[in-house]
């Protein structure tokens, strides 16, 4: 069963208080680390236009590279030490959309699903998406990519401001699951075309809401360390299980489970 991830990897700051430190990032980068242990039969596609950044990927087999003439870079600044759960963010906005075109030549023969991380509204354009539909195979996706756009420049980077737009109803109809947290779920609204809608709200827990709504606690944790990619974690983690035909609710609490292994720890997920 081969799963494809899809999605930019990126060159992130990472400040917290008065620290600073670069780091690779994406959704796609902090998920292979997890599927590299529960679910290691998957191919990784990402796009940049600085190949070095993949060197960091847990198996370089496992990764294909869209070169492209710009990478995504994002500042992820926590002004508070002790709540990890405030965020300011910062990007680029790179116009590197990932194309129907740029896939055909190394996707696998046979795919069991994808897993779709956008980045900003560029990077998946639905000609791309209405092309991944097309293999008929579970598509699971993160919404926030889908909703950023720019707001205020500062210096070469701009703020980030989220938005709704018509056509996200049809990109995501009939998607096996949607990802996002509690302040998308209130720019969105409800009535998509999903099987699953998976909210998370930090050290709050997530709620998963299907036929009707489940609540699921958050493992807590006293060592908060980096919580950087947390969500891409819990993603990748609850993805992992429903292949493996668990129920949402064993889904869920095992990805709140890694994703509470993972912020104890600088970096993506390590069991080690």
């Amino acid at each position: 069963m081969t799963l494809v991830a899809i999605g930019p990897v990126t060159k992130d700051l990472v400040v917290i208080g008065d620290e600073k430190s670069y780091k690779v990032g994406g959704a796609t980068y902090f998920q292979s680390f997890v599927f590299e242990e529960f679910f290691p039969d998957y191919l990784a596609i990402v796009n940049c236009s600085d190949e070095e950044l993949i060197e960091d990927f847990p198996d370089l087999a496992k990764v294909e590279v869209i070169k492209k003439d710009d990478t995504h870079f994002f500042i992820n600044q926590y002004p508070f030490k002790e709540n990890r759960d405030i965020r300011n963010q910062f990007s680029n906005f790179a116009e590197i959309p990932i194309l129907k075109g740029d896939l055909e030549p190394i996707l696998p023969d046979d795919i069991d699903a994808f897993i779709i991380n956008p980045l900003n509204r560029y990077d998946f354009p639905a000609e791309t998406v209405e092309y991944l539909k097309s293999f008929n195979v579970p598509i699971f996706s993160s919404i926030q990519g889908f909703l950023r756009l720019p707001d205020k420049q500062v210096n070469e980077s701009y703020t980030i401001k989220l938005d709704n737009f018509d056509e996200l109803s049809h990109i995501l109809e009939g998607f096996s699951a949607i990802f996002l947290d509690e302040a998308e779920a209130n720019i969105i609204g409800d009535g998509y075309d999903v099987d699953e809608v998976v909210i998370t709200d930090g050290s709050h827990g997530s709620r998963i809401i299907s036929d009707g709504e489940m609540k699921i606690d958050a493992v807590q944790c006293e060592n908060v360390v980096d919580t950087t990619g947390c969500g891409d974690t819990y993603m990748a983690a609850y993805v992992s299980q429903k292949l493996l035909n668990k129920s949402s609710k064993i889904a869920a609490e095992f990805a709140s489970l890694i994703a509470s292994k993972k912020i104890q720890k600088s970096g993506p997920y390590n069991s080690k």
